[in-house]
């Protein structure tokens, strides 16, 4: 048993520094899986998702609102016992009587919203009980078996047909602004992963300089020795050495903040260690300006929020030119009612319950308040018609902008891998020179430098190329190297 008891002990010991070690392995990513993390896990994404889901459930009740409603209205006890006045017909005076009852009601209701007129049409039954106590005691029940009508204003507001307009294009604004918010979170993923990929590279030239610098200072001690260098050449070498530890710690510092700012972004344990690979030479995609600026305009969710803004502004001017006349609303109703003592004849042979009712509303003095909240609406409305305008200007100069950016980037990362390339060559080759006495410190720190600046430019080429993409799939929220627009796919995989 104890020979069990220690095999348990030591396997439970072995799968716990195996987990250890699998938790301290760094995790590799590319720039796609990047992307993916962070529209799956980021805290942003999370918020989007939820802006989303709150504008579809807000069209989802405007859709159910134009479907007929169903409603039981119950009132199963009400009971009264108090003093109140009452004319006595006899002795011609106001007398106060004690009172005491119990009522009961119910009602069921249908209710249809007619959109094009703003009318209701509506279909009612009611029933109601009422007993009195005291010295006329009786009992009393009444009923609607059923009543049809319809009402609405004849001049008014029609709230039913802004709605028509307005509810449909705020849930395609709200659908395309969650593309646009995925398309940034791409962007802002990007930025972080290029931030991090620069600082490790800074880090790995960092820990290769300094490799360099203490091969060549000890080189440069013995050519010293023999008098192949000067004694200020040895100590630049040796002032080198000590720069490129410095330069070392302060990229490690950057590179943990670098690391820590991705981890964070994507939800991960913020001390887990990311290692990058950067992606491959992209392929060339040619992206018309025209095009672009097409797909902007059908997509944009700043298109739609300045269409929204103006229908709304004239939405206003509408109801107070409305309210600012008279109004006239109409309600009529044909059905059927009965009273009786006794429940089994409240139902039996009703009589007829016609009502029209015609209402009319005329302001006389306002004091030009009706007047003047029509013209802050004209006003408003002129304003939202101007912020439209400029908005668009400002999001097509973005897009042309960004187009062009990335059609230049494309040539920048071939000049700058073919830069990086000569680079590399030309130090390896003024290394070995220096290394045989062939050139002199200064070749070979300016080989150096240029050889860094390659390698960061490289990078930086590569950054602003997918900086400039993502920034295109968000102003146009189409995937151009597909040729899909990403609202129609984003419909036709929720089923929209």
């Amino acid at each position: 048993m104890d020979t069990i008891r220690t095999m348990k002990i030591k396997w439970i010991g072995l799968l716990l520094l195996i987990a250890n070690l699998a938790s301290a392995q760094p995790i590799v990513l590319s720039l796609d899986e990047t992307i993916r993390l962070a529209a799956d896990s980021s805290l942003e994404a999370f918020r989007s998702k939820n802006l989303y889901l709150s504008g579809y459930w807000e069209f989802r009740n405007y859709k159910a609102e134009r479907l007929p409603s169903l409603t039981l209205n119950l009132t199963p006890a009400q009971y009264y016992r108090d003093i109140t006045r009452r004319y006595d017909s006899e002795a011609d005076i106001d007398v106060y009587r004690k009172q005491q009852s119990f009522y009961a009601s119910g009602n069921l209701n249908i209710t249809q919203n007619f959109d094009l007129l703003g009318g209701s049409f509506y279909i009612d039954s009611d029933l109601g009980y009422m007993r009195s106590f005291g010295e006329n005691t009786y009992n009393q029940f009444t009923s609607v078996p059923i009543r049809i009508g319809y009402s609405q204003d004849l001049i008014g507001y029609n709230a039913f047909r802004w709605e028509r307009k307005i509810e449909p294009l705020k849930f395609e604004k709200v659908k395309k602004e969650f593309l646009y918010n995925m398309e940034a979170i791409s962007e802002q993923a990007t930025t972080y992963f290029f931030q991090l990929a620069m600082a490790q590279v800074e880090y790995d030239m960092a820990k290769e300089n300094v490799a360099s610098t203490d091969t060549l200072y000890r080189t440069g001690q013995e050519r010293h020795k023999i008098a192949a260098i000067s004694q200020e050449d040895l100590l630049t070498l040796r002032l080198d050495a000590i720069n490129a530890r410095n330069t070392l710690k302060n990229t490690e510092i950057a590179l943990k903040r670098a690391m820590f700012s991705l981890a964070s972004y994507l939800n991960f344990d913020k001390n887990k260690e990311i290692r990058l690979r950067l992606p491959s030479h992209p392929r060339e995609l040619s992206i018309s300006v025209d095009d672009a600026l097409t797909f902007a305009r059908e997509n944009n969710p700043e298109f739609l929020s300045v269409k929204q803004s103006v229908l709304e502004a004239e939405q206003e001017v509408d109801r107070t030119k409305k309210e600012a006349m008279f109004n006239a609303s109409v309600n009529a109703s044909i059905g059927f009612n009965q009273v009786s003592s006794k429940f089994k004849d409240v139902y039996r042979d009703p009589l007829q319950q016609d009502v029209v009712a015609i209402s009319i509303s005329i302001p006389l003095v306002d004091w030009g308040v009706r007047k003047g909240k029509h013209n802050i609406a004209k006003s408003n409305l002129s304003i939202a018609q101007t912020t439209a305008k400029q908005t668009e200007i400002s999001v097509e100069e973005d897009v042309i902008m960004t187009v062009g950016d990335f059609n230049i980037q494309q040539n920048l990362i071939s000049s700058a891998e073919e830069a990086l390339d000569i680079a590399l060559m030309a130090y390896q080759e003024t290394k070995q020179r220096f290394l045989i006495g062939k050139a002199d410190i200064n070749s070979l720190t300016l080989s150096l430098n240029r050889q860094q600046e390659a390698q960061r430019n490289y990078i930086t080429a590569l950054q602003n190329y997918w900086l400039s993409y993502y920034k295109i799939r968000k102003l146009t929220l189409h995937d151009f190297e597909m040729g899909i627009s990403l609202s129609n796919e984003f419909d036709y995989q929720h089923e929209l």
